[in-house]
Parts: C-alpha cells; sequence; structure tokens
C-alpha cells in the first residue's frame, strides 16, 4: 500500500556491540524520516473519545453519523479521524479533516487519509479472519531523505490499536480487549487525573496486560510468543 520504514536486517547488519542473541528478533532498523506532524486515526467502531463526542453531538471529529448508535457499534463505514501530534507530557487532540489540511497542505492530508484507511481496511481483514476485531487504530507517516512519503513507527499493534476478541464482542457496552485499555480502565477506576506522576501499575495489572498482548500476538501470527 505505502512504503515504510524498515531496512530488514539480521544481527549480524548490527554494530558488534549489539550483536547479543537477547536482541534477535526484538529490534528494528529504520531508515530516518522526517515525521508528519499528524496522527492518522482510523475508526471503525464507536469507541473511546469517539464515543463520548457522539454521546454529545452525534459527530466524531466533526463527522456526522447516523443517530440511534450504541457504545461500540461497528460504523457503516471507517473514518479518519485525524489528530494533532502532541509534545512531550501533552495529550493529542482530535481534529477535523479541515484542520489537519491546514496543518499539512490538502493535498497532502488526502493522500494520508486515503492510505490509512486502505492501510486500516486490510489489517482489519486480516485481523478478523483470526477472530480479532481491529476498532480502531492510529498510523504516523513520514518523508525520507529523497522526500517519499513513507509510514512509520508501529503499525496495527495492540498499543496503537484498539484489539477485541470477535467471539465475545456486544456492543453496547465495553467490551473485552487485547491492548491498553486494561490499564486506561484500572486507571480510570482509581480516579488518575492524568496528571505527573503516574501511579504505579500493580503487578496484577502488568500481567493481565501482557497476558493479553501475548494472546494478540498468538492469534494474529498463528504461533507461540518467543519469550513468553
Amino acid at each position: 500500500i505505502i512504503a515504510n520504514h524498515i531496512v530488514p536486517a539480521s544481527l549480524k547488519d548490527l554494530p558488534p556491540a549489539f550483536r547479543q542473541e537477547e536482541f534477535d528478533g526484538r529490534f528494528m532498523l529504520c531508515r530516518p524520516a522526517k515525521v508528519v506532524p499528524v496522527e492518522c486515526v482510523v475508526r471503525g467502531y464507536l469507541a473511546g473519545s469517539g464515543w463520548k463526542e457522539y454521546q454529545e453531538s452525534g459527530t466524531v471529529c466533526g463527522i456526522r453519523l447516523p443517530a440511534g448508535l450504541t457504545q461500540c457499534d461497528r460504523l457503516p463505514e471507517p473514518i479518519f479521524t485525524p489528530a494533532t501530534k502532541a509534545e512531550l507530557g501533552a495529550h493529542d487532540e482530535n481534529i477535523p479533516f479541515e484542520r489537519a489540511a491546514a496543518i499539512v497542505g490538502e493535498g497532502l492530508a488526502a493522500r494520508l487519509r486515503d492510505v490509512s484507511l486502505a492501510l486500516y481496511r486490510a489489517g482489519r481483514d486480516y485481523a478478523a479472519q483470526r477472530g480479532i476485531i481491529i476498532a480502531d487504530t492510529k498510523f504516523e507517516f513520514g518523508f525520507d531523505e529523497s522526500g517519499q512519503l513513507m509510514i512509520v513507527d508501529e503499525v496495527l499493534t495492540p498499543d496503537s490499536s484498539r484489539f477485541w476478541p470477535a467471539d465475545t464482542y456486544a456492543p453496547g457496552q465495553d467490551q473485552a480487549s487485547f491492548d491498553k485499555q486494561f490499564v486506561r480502565n484500572w486507571l480510570e477506576e482509581i480516579g488518575f487525573n492524568k496528571q505527573p506522576p503516574a501511579p504505579v501499575l500493580p503487578k496484577d495489572v502488568v500481567q493481565g496486560t501482557r497476558d493479553r498482548y501475548i494472546e494478540a500476538f498468538t492469534r494474529l501470527t498463528d504461533r507461540p510468543f518467543p519469550w513468553a
């Protein structure tokens, strides 16, 4: 769909100091990029901040949606809902497409939208065959040294996406998940105000999150997690 920043590499391609067995399969060699200052979010289901906005105004990032949708409903079509790329320590802000176009230019914004939707659909369909719903996800893009647009950072991971088990999916409520929503839910339960210092995660929350990530890995790759 689009070029990416990954350079195929094995341990022998690393500097000698890093050629350690523990790194095998656990590193990426990447091309540098000038990152586009917009987060490219695609939503296929009504959850998270999108659900909160919909309850208030019937929209998500200014996009009017059909009336009568419930929490975690599947949308008629995936929607592109960009966000600002916040500075370290700040929170991203959902923005309408028009503002994204004002930031990066209308032509690039349209390209980001079209590529993001294509990537989401490909990932959604792949995961669906393996029992996982990808409810939404976030992509980042950048330009390489020759000016070519490419996708950078993580892609379709449980850290940048909402992964739900398809066999327990039921709209109208929060879903079981394989992603960091498990941590978010705990933070909301204790009333964390999203200001530093962050609370120390209990061992059961850490283990529960790890278990969910490993389950997502094994379902999507059809092989055991190497470092379980």
